[in-house]
């Protein structure tokens, strides 16, 4: 702080100076969490998260939008939620 800055009124001080005047250094905490997946199951599970019929979810499957959301394992298909949602916005 500077010797002019003891005339300023506290009302006028950035929250920078107000923490610096009481000590208090702040610190930006970062999470590394990893983020869990949301997995939707089947052509159902498409529909349940786009909120549409079952014949409107096997559209959207067979139009490759989301392909990169999609893992299939013979008839089990498994959806990465937030993925399908993000691919969909981004077309």
């Amino acid at each position: 702080m500077m010797m002019e800055d003891f005339d300023k009124p506290v009302w006028q001080m950035t929250k920078g100076e107000l923490l610096e005047l009481f000590g208090v250094i702040p610190t930006k905490t970062i999470d590394n969490t990893p983020k869990e997946k949301r997995l939707m199951y089947g052509i159902s599970g498409i529909a349940q998260l786009f909120n549409c019929s079952m014949t409107t979810a096997n559209r959207i499957k067979k139009s490759g939008k989301i392909d990169k959301a999609i893992s299939q394992c013979g008839r089990m298909i498994t959806i990465d939620a937030d993925l399908a949602l993000e691919l969909i916005k981004s077309k």
